[in-house]
């Protein structure tokens, strides 16, 4: 399906772009919105192939918020898929049979997973490797087929050197996927960076009221955007009509809610890291922190992820989440709503993951409310 919606808006600021691109052209007494088509098949009398014939194979409610994702992305192609996993699945869906692929040592803890799943049925080799030291990534691609990144990674904040790894990459023949989950479009725009397909999950950010479940794929190749089309014609992971109308709806306010985020963010982190019963906190806005240059050089946010480890450990790490009152202990990330979680509690989380390491994803409320609420938190730990 092609994308109707779509608009020249490559003048315009991001800002911009998340609020105009993917809307229905401008005609007297048309809508300004998009609308939500519920149907799942369509009348069809002519040639096959010729015509709309049924969901599962592309929805006028798709197209808009693919348009609006690639102009912002900076793609020529965007596909909404059924979550983020799906996204995930469909991009690495072209990998050969006992294949090699290189991905940071931590990532999103689903999709390590599903590699793992991948090496005991297909005998895949997985090259686990620390995304920042750059080297040993670039060592790590010599044979490989497939280089998976994430940066900042999940959940150690870990900022690559993606301009050069994906230059390797492209030099050894290596196609490469970013995950863009946390930085955001607005943060970092992977495919200008070197890659050749940058993921989503829109349930996070995109969306960014956590009441959504989709992923997204966008790419500057043919060929790759037809391959994932067809993996999620085939696989049967599409989407709800309803559910990326509402993407779409949060996509609009998307450089809002990110300058709020990650302001709060930056400002939580720089207190954390003077308060004495933190141990350690993680946040590339910190001139302490390890990727903090590296960032400030190829992102143009840091992002509203922290990391934090209190002095007491496992225990005091559970005690500082069960104690906040504002802040919502949950598992996803990127709402409105600031959450937090001592990640290690999934059996699935790679193991060097500290034990008592809070994932906090810091929302758009009051940054002094927030500030009271964790600032209590952790003043009741044990001295």
């Amino acid at each position: 399906m092609t994308h109707e919606h779509a608009e020249t808006v490559a003048p315009h600021s991001p800002a911009t772009v998340a609020v105009t691109a993917g809307r229905p052209p401008r005609v007297q007494g048309g809508p300004v919105n998009a609308p939500v088509v519920l149907s799942s098949t369509y009348v069809s009398q002519g040639v096959p192939g010729s015509e709309q014939l049924y969901t599962r194979g592309g929805a006028e409610t798709w197209e808009p918020f693919e348009s609006a994702l690639a102009a912002l992305e900076g793609a020529a192609h965007g596909v909404v898929l059924g979550s983020g996993m799906a996204a995930v699945a469909a991009a690495l869906g072209d990998l050969p049979p006992s294949g090699v692929v290189v991905v940071p040592r931590h990532a999103y803890q689903v999709t390590l997973g599903y590699l793992d799943d991948l090496t005991r049925r297909h005998g895949l080799e997985v090259r686990r490797v620390d995304v920042a030291d750059t080297d040993a990534v670039v060592a790590a691609l010599d044979g490989a087929d497939l280089l998976m990144a994430e940066s900042p990674t999940n959940p150690m904040l870990e900022v690559a050197d993606l301009p050069a790894i994906l230059a390797a990459a492209r030099d050894r023949g290596v196609p490469s996927v970013v995950d863009n989950t946390f930085a955001t479009p607005l943060g970092q725009r992977p495919l200008d960076l070197g890659a050749d397909v940058v993921v989503h999950s829109v349930t996070k950010y995109l969306a960014g009221h956590s009441d959504v479940v989709l992923g997204a794929v966008v790419t500057n190749d043919d060929e790759a955007a037809a391959r994932i089309r067809a993996y999620r014609t085939l696989h049967g992971a599409i989407a709800g009509p309803m559910e990326v109308f509402l993407a779409l709806r949060g996509l609009r306010t998307l450089h809002l809610r990110v300058e709020r985020a990650n302001a709060n963010a930056a400002e939580l982190a720089r207190r954390l890291a003077d308060h004495p019963a933190v141990a350690e906190v993680r946040h590339p806005s910190l001139p302490s922190d390890p990727g903090h240059e590296r960032a400030a050089a190829q992102m143009t946010s840091f992002g509203a992820i922290i990391g934090l480890r209190p002095v007491g450990g496992r225990e005091a790490a559970d005690a500082v989440v069960a104690a906040v009152r504002l802040w919502v202990p949950a598992t996803s990330l990127g709402g409105v709503e600031s959450a937090l979680e001592r990640r290690r509690r999934f059996t699935t989380e790679s193991v060097t993951v500290p034990e008592d390491l809070i994932r906090m994803s810091v929302g758009v409320e009051d940054v002094e409310d927030l500030w009271a609420d964790l600032a209590r938190a952790l003043d009741g730990l044990p001295a």
